[in-house]
């Protein structure tokens, strides 16, 4: 009961500070830091716990894996500053256009090539919403499925690879996966990869569009005046399109293929996209030495948030410990009926509630070191977890009413589209993502057929 108070009082004031508006990673050590003096003084906190933290910071600075994430935010940030997206939606609605319904179509395809190739959840909203949302209001799309469609599409770079949010989760679920195993006796376990997840992620990913795509050609063709054809003056030919997308695929091919052949690991497939980018930002006549500079000044921003918050949860986590906290939620979550199935429903319903007021870069670094191990020990497959994690971050990203991609999509669009038809139309997008999640559940080999096939059992 001692441990149960000690541990609520935490992550209550821990909540607290976070609403109130405090920098994460410094609410993430400085309340660590009071609870742990507070625990110490009270005789129910051992001080000797922080004397790992100096070992988890260097761990941190010399993990070869989490390279990769101030490299795919440098090319996710190079592709979107050099103005791809806008050249892919323009020819892409071009020649989807005259069908009803295309300019919806090409806002999904443009946003699995950007999600394949950038990553990044708030530029893609913001880029498309800047650029088609306007013409499809213009030209007489409900204003519902528009808004919906843009939101949905700019989530895809949560699941589709090569995603940072991988990255990081592959990274936390394979420390998570390796402590597991060795409280089960096993002292040479099989690491989880972030090439495991990749592969993993590819089908559901794919099968997520292939949902997306579905409901808005059912709707087309059900309710023609909610997604009318534009005129034939908007019409583009498919050597217009190969010129945009080709390059794109190129790139995609050459980051995501030579992960799943085996090639090159994610850090050095996250190089060659950094140097991909640069080299269609120069095909494209938009590099100079401002762009480079604007790029690598937005990179190194993102990245020291990332690895700030990252330092931060770690100290979290030891002072989490310390306090008795893993075993209690081992406890709680082990006594929960249905043993694997009722731990995961917990935790994927708690992470789909933080993901309204939290960052996925937040709930990975907190949540997942904390419960993933005594999933691992129930028995969860480590790359079926992680891509039931994503699919539950990205959904959390779409919900209403503070899911990330609304406000974004918020911030850019006209005063005459009304913040509650954006929250209505992001509703069936939401339906298709809780189905995918749950034919995920019921079916795991979604995520584990292809790392199977790819690197063996």
């Amino acid at each position: 009961m001692l441990t149960a108070f000690w541990i609520l009082a935490l992550v209550v004031v821990l909540a607290v500070a976070l609403m109130a508006g405090f920098p994460v990673a410094f609410t993430l050590a400085g309340v660590s830091l009071i609870f742990a003096g507070l625990g110490w003084l009270a005789g129910v906190f051992d001080p000797s716990f922080l004397q790992a933290y100096p070992n988890r910071v260097f761990g941190v600075m010399t993990n070869e894996t989490l390279v990769a994430v101030p490299l795919f935010v440098f090319m996710g940030v190079m592709l979107e500053r050099s103005r791809l997206a806008e050249q892919l939606l323009e020819r892409v609605a071009g020649l989807f256009g005259r069908r009803r319904g295309g300019l919806v179509v090409a806002v999904l395809v443009v946003g699995t090539l950007l999600a394949a190739s950038t990553g990044i959840v708030g530029a893609t909203v913001v880029t498309m919403g800047l650029i088609s949302l306007p013409v499809m209001l213009r030209h007489g799309y409900d204003p519902k499925l528009a808004a919906g469609s843009i939101c949905a599409a700019g989530t895809l770079g949560q699941i589709v690879p090569p995603s940072i949010v991988l990255v990081l989760l592959g990274d936390q679920l394979g420390n998570a996966y390796q402590q597991a195993q060795l409280q089960l006796g096993n002292f040479s376990p099989k690491t989880v990869s972030v090439g495991d997840l990749f592969a993993g992620a590819l089908l559901p990913g794919l099968l997520l569009v292939v949902g997306y795509l579905g409901y808005v050609l059912w709707l087309a063709w059900r309710h023609p005046a909610r997604a009318p054809a534009l005129p034939e003056d908007g019409q583009r030919g498919v050597a217009d399109l190969l010129a945009a997308v080709v390059p794109v695929l190129a790139l995609i091919v050459a980051v995501l293929g030579s992960i799943l052949a085996g090639i090159a690991t994610p850090t050095e497939a996250a190089a060659v996209g950094a140097v991909g980018a640069i080299v269609i930002a120069g095909l494209r006549g938009r590099l100079g030495i401002a762009l480079l500079r604007e790029v690598s000044e937005r990179t190194v921003v993102a990245t020291a948030m990332i690895f700030a918050i990252l330092l931060g949860a770690a100290l979290f986590s030891l002072v989490f410990r310390g306090l008795g906290g893993e075993q209690l939620v081992h406890d709680l979550l082990t006594a929960l009926p249905g043993g694997l199935f009722g731990a995961m429903l917990a935790v994927m319903a708690l992470m789909f509630l933080l993901g309204f007021i939290l960052d996925f870069i937040e709930i990975t670094f907190v949540v997942v070191p904390i419960v993933a191990p005594v999933l691992f020990l129930l028995g969860a497959d480590p790359v079926w977890l992680g891509v039931m994690m994503a699919v539950n971050l990205q959904t959390s990203f779409l919900t209403p009413p503070f899911g990330f991609a609304l406000f974004y999509l918020r911030g850019v669009a006209p005063p005459a589209l009304a913040t509650l038809d954006i929250y209505r139309g992001v509703l069936p997008f939401i339906v298709i993502q809780l189905a995918a999640l749950a034919v995920l559940a019921m079916w795991p080999v979604l995520a584990t057929w292809l790392p199977e096939r790819l690197y063996g059992p």
